[in-house]
């Protein structure tokens, strides 16, 4: 059992019970009428999220306790540099068992129903008796100075770590309230699993619950424990806050083996992470990864959990990257301002409708390389082609050597693109009079990470307008080969190549 829930086996009770028998609450819908009103969306001001607190956590602690141990073993020695491997050892080993200690008493599981006092005890048993035997260790070992500096570094580490622990539930506690860390949920399926969800996460507040779509409406009650029911699949499919939605949670119990997989097919195409919650009833999810959403046990059908070190790496990496380019090409940004401005009419910058994370949408900021259209930044007429007459002089030259782009450093500090990543298309474009959504059923997938500057694709040769279907079905295989080998190395390997293969390849039309 979770930490934290040790006293809620009453509430868990309650909340199968409850479960079993949803209620029929009077004024069933009985019409497919998409109530958007109801929906309880949150915006979050940061993409913060739990598995990213613990994370920050540990590295803190981590810092804390080598730096502690590192002062004291230079106070306890006469001449640093002398001291043996014998004197050292005390120091070396105290954060690496301290450490351990506090992930064994899970002190980094924070969760919001925790009381302060039960973080403080978990968090003394994890740290305490590590110490206490490193203590203990080295007074039957060492003299007594010795002695004395590992105590004194113990009862520091101890100190430290009790007060940080205490300040990072109450942080994490008050961040909660306010619905910071709480992803944007819908639920597929008005179920008694639905409810028995929306039960335990009114304990825990992991996820925001925008509302319930359901095909059979005309069983469903208006809400459930508070929760909407908005609409019918296909309402859900086309509605235009879809992009705002982080996970899709399908609750139809796994019994219903034919209606789920229904379900998953359509939701596939989806660039949301899509979880089917297990009744653990007969279910087997084979090779599918597991996680916990609110406690509840779950199976990743479409995407994965977030891997939130990956993201803490590439986010610090965007903005180091980007902060470095955008003072070493500011040089470039003023000359091509000034020729854009003085060789013809119009904006320097043009900033276009394009899909970023998670389909929303986005504007990218490039330097204007074709005659003005006002209309073009909000749709696509047609794409670019070979001696195209709408690029202008200047906008060729920028063109070809992806100047025009390196606007885009902007988007990556907003946090709306990286420098890595699949290049975000413009909205409602096509390829052979077929919109690009329609020529790959994956397509959608390549949104599930922020779109890039540059990317595997770009490196590879598919770069510039993508005219055919071939073409399209390229670049998304290319795109999704990145997502599934994704990594910080190759995204240096990416970067360092993009240059030679984009100045190295005159011939494309860009």
């Amino acid at each position: 059992m979770p930490h934290g829930f040790a006293d809620t086996s009453a509430s868990r009770s309650s909340a199968a019970s409850s479960a079993r028998r949803l209620p029929a609450a009077p004024g069933l819908i009985t019409t497919s009428e998409f109530d958007t009103a109801a929906a309880k969306f949150k915006k979050r001001p940061t993409q913060i999220t739990v598995g990213m607190l613990r994370h920050a956590s540990r590295w803190i602690d981590a810092a804390i306790l080598i730096l502690l141990s590192a002062y004291f073993l230079i106070q306890s020695a006469e001449a640093f540099l002398d001291a043996t491997l014998a004197q050292t050892f005390p120091f070396l080993v105290m954060p690496v068992l301290t450490f351990w200690g506090l992930r064994l008493a899970c002190a980094y599981d924070f969760e919001y129903s925790r009381s302060i006092v039960a973080q403080i005890v978990l968090t003394a048993v994890g740290a305490g008796i590590p110490l206490g035997l490193i203590v203990f260790g080295t007074s039957m070992l060492y003299s007594t100075p010795i002695v004395n500096w590992v105590t004194i570094a113990a009862a520091a580490s101890f100190v430290s770590i009790l007060i940080l622990h205490a300040h990072a539930l109450a942080g994490f506690r008050h961040i909660t309230r306010k619905g910071w860390l709480s992803e944007n949920v819908v639920i597929v399926g008005a179920t008694p699993n639905a409810e028995h969800l929306i039960l335990e996460n009114a304990m825990t507040r992991e996820l925001n619950i925008v509302g319930i779509f359901d095909d059979r409406l005309s069983r469903a009650p208006k809400s459930i424990s508070g929760a909407p029911i908005l609409g019918r699949l296909d309402d859900m499919l086309t509605w235009d806050r879809l992009p705002d939605v982080d996970r899709i949670i399908v609750t139809i119990t796994s019994d219903a083996r034919s209606r789920v997989k229904d379900l998953i097919d359509r939701l596939r195409v989806l660039p949301q992470r899509v979880v089917l919650l297990l009744d653990l009833d007969g279910f087997d999810p084979e090779s599918q990864t597991l996680g916990e959403i609110a406690h509840s046990p779950a199976a990743y059908v479409s995407g994965t959990p977030r891997d939130f070190r990956r993201v803490a790496v590439k986010r610090v990496s965007d903005i180091v990257f980007a902060s470095l380019l955008l003072v070493l090409t500011s040089p470039v940004f003023l000359i091509t301002a000034i020729l854009i401005k003085t060789t013809g009419k119009g904006p320097i910058f043009f900033r276009q409708r394009r899909h970023g994370f998670n389909n929303q949408i986005i504007r990218v900021w490039k330097f204007r390389s074709m005659i003005d259209d006002p209309d073009a930044a909000d749709k696509i007429a047609s794409q670019t082609v070979a001696d195209d007459p709408r690029v202008t002089p200047i906008g060729r030259f920028i063109r070809q050597t992806s100047i025009d782009e390196l606007p885009q450093l902007l988007n990556v500090l907003k946090g709306e693109m990286s420098i890595v990543g699949p290049r975000p298309h413009a909205v409602g474009m096509t390829s052979e009079e077929t919109s690009v959504h329609s020529i790959v059923q994956d397509y959608a997938h390549r949104h599930r990470v922020k779109p890039g500057i540059t990317g595997w694709a770009q490196i590879n040769g598919s770069r510039g307008p993508a005219l055919t279907k071939a073409s399209v079905r390229e670049r998304v295989r290319l795109d999704m080969e990145y997502i599934n080998r994704s990594s910080f190395w190759l995204d240096v390997y990416i970067m360092l190549m993009t240059a030679p293969c984009l100045l190295g390849d005159a011939k494309k039309a860009r």
